[in-house]
């Protein structure tokens, strides 16, 4: 469910009685293989897009049996049993959802040859709870628009007027990718959430829909198109995202492209809703989203039986984290709320945040200051959980009636840093998704020094970006070094000596020397490398040397040579 100061979570195996299966109306089924399957990994063009394929071949990411479709002819079998509804399969996790209150056709199910194992998983649906924001009014309004100009103007301006978001894009330097033209053109973000309502209308998300970069949607819950309808906390979550209102709120991808899923039933508590979620994320690989933003989380459900415990949180043992996980292998990059369950008794974030793969994000204030019902880490298994943190106290959204209001949560941070990541990874598409999550993770406040509450920190995109950048000049030189150790261009040389370098085994300090034609060092310059590190320099002093033939002389300890050149 939506993180709304509640705790959620999956299941493992559920060993339940007929009585208590009577009151599950809805079940797993998990089969044994897929060996009944009519596709072919050889023709993987039936079951994911060319996008899709494409992001494959790019990331070289091998096309698996894990791709493949849940067998046709199972699903039939189990459609044609009297009182047996199935509702989706989850091709990742090799299952589908029922729904039936029929012991013996569970019974017959169970019986099946293909059938591994049948766990009952969800009730009826309750009705739904309310989100509560802090809505502003009109006059309040045109206060905030007219302080968020002034304090645009009074920062020297950038490419949006954020108004009331300027301050949590600003908190991480999101500004500068913004400004050096990496606002989410050309990337998608599939958005699973509770329900989407009233986003048709919603003036914050007009530019999305004028320029047709709401893909589609498609409510898992309920088999059917339209998301419209349903629970706002999806809705809201986009909007940090994809907010383009100049002077009132900008989010943090608004020229990103969207899907929108609903995976979670925000009437109940039950496990169910995870497959909804691995459904929803296999949806979006297929379809060749580039990222997932998820703002929902698993721990307790409305029946205490089925509920996880902490040790179950290590990354691989719930659905959800194990779909979560399974995306970041097909080369998404998934964004997580922690959770908010830091003043509770239980204390730790849900599933999938303990997902190994997945990055996930706790909630600070503008001024950093961490807030109190952000969860704690670690997981189960020891990783540095949350990894980072966002604004999540007191962040601007977008409600429904297309007012800015303010809320709390993890929900909220999680959507500013999924934008962010979008943009991020836009200025460096030859970099894979767990490159770029390394890059945010090194960029953040606390990485040499993580902790339980916010992990690694708050991120940088300033310092991101130039990570990144200094990862793709290493592997241009690595092209231009190929087998060498020593490349050095232009020749001949003017104002500028270029070097490239790979350090020896043992690193050490490599010294370079320019020598003129009588044998005299008259330039040395000496660095510090690490075992193999790539080195670029620029030779220092090289303007001021008189034309005619020069040598650079170099030793690391290990190696020496000597390279002709003329200026």
């Amino acid at each position: 469910m939506a993180f709304r100061m509640h705790r959620l979570f999956l299941l493992l195996a559920l060993t339940v009685s007929l009585a208590a299966e009577a009151q599950l109306t809805r079940h797993i089924v998990s089969f044994r293989d897929k060996k009944a399957t009519t596709l072919s990994l050889s023709q993987p063009s039936a079951f994911l897009t060319a996008k899709a394929l494409d992001r494959r071949r790019r990331y070289n990411i091998a096309i698996d049996s894990s791709d493949l479709p849940v067998c046709r002819a199972y699903l039939d079998t189990l459609a044609s049993i009297r009182n047996v509804r199935v509702l989706n399969a989850s091709r990742w996790l090799n299952q589908a959802a029922i729904q039936t209150t029929d012991a013996a056709a569970l019974a017959r199910i169970r019986a099946l040859p293909f059938v591994r194992a049948v766990e009952a998983v969800a009730s009826v649906a309750r009705p739904v709870d309310s989100t509560s924001l802090e809505p502003m009014s009109w006059d309040a309004l045109e206060e905030l628009r007219e302080s968020g100009t002034a304090s645009l103007s009074a920062t020297g301006g950038s490419y949006y007027n954020y108004g009331n978001s300027v301050g949590q894009v600003r908190l991480h330097e999101g500004d500068f990718l913004h400004d050096l033209g990496f606002r989410g053109e050309g990337m998608t973000i599939a958005v699973l959430d509770a329900g989407f309502q009233s986003y048709l209308g919603n003036r914050a998300f007009d530019s999305l829909r004028r320029s047709g970069r709401i893909l589609g949607t498609w409510d898992f819950v309920a088999g059917e198109t339209s998301v419209n309808e349903d629970d706002a906390h999806g809705a809201n979550c986009l909007s940090v995202m994809a907010a383009n209102l100049p002077g009132i709120m900008v989010g943090t991808a608004p020229a990103a492209s969207y899907w929108l899923f609903r995976t979670e039933d925000a009437a109940t508590e039950y496990p169910v809703e995870e497959h909804f979620w691995a459904v929803g994320a296999e949806r979006a690989d297929s379809l060749g989203a580039d990222l997932i933003s998820s703002s929902l989380g698993y721990t307790d459900f409305d029946d205490p039986s089925l509920d996880h415990r902490y040790a179950q949180l290590d990354g691989n043992t719930t659905m959800v984290s194990r779909a979560a996980d399974m995306a970041a292998k097909k080369g998404m990059i998934v964004t997580n709320s922690a959770g908010n369950s830091g003043t509770s008794a239980w204390k730790y974030i849900g599933a999938p945040a303990d997902g190994d793969s997945v990055l996930a994000v706790g909630a600070v204030d503008l001024n950093g200051i961490i807030g109190a019902f952000s969860s704690y880490g670690p997981s189960a298994d020891g990783q540095v959980k949350p990894d980072v943190a966002s604004v999540g106290v007191r962040t601007f959204v977008i409600t429904a009636n297309g007012m800015p209001a303010q809320g709390n949560g993890t929900s909220y941070a999680n959507p500013n840093i999924a934008g962010l990541a979008a943009c991020l990874w836009q200025a460096f598409p030859e970099f894979g998704n767990m490159e770029v999550i390394d890059a945010l993770r090194r960029s953040s406040s606390r990485f040499n020094n993580p902790d339980d509450r916010i992990g690694y920190g708050i991120p940088n995109l300033r310092k991101a970006y130039e990570d990144l950048l200094r990862r793709r000049q290493v592997r241009q030189a690595r092209a231009i070094l190929k087998d060498d150790h020593i490349r050095v261009f232009p020749s001949p040389f003017d104002r500028r000596l270029n070097i490239y370098y790979q350090s020896s085994a043992t690193g050490g300090r490599p010294v370079f020397e320019m020598v003129d034609a009588t044998g005299r060092t008259v330039l040395r310059h000496q660095v510090t490398a690490t075992a193999g590190e790539v080195l670029m320099l620029e030779m220092p002093g090289v303007e001021a040397l008189p034309k005619g033939a020069w040598m650079l002389r170099y030793a690391d300890g290990e190696r020496q040579g000597v390279i002709r050149l003329m200026k």
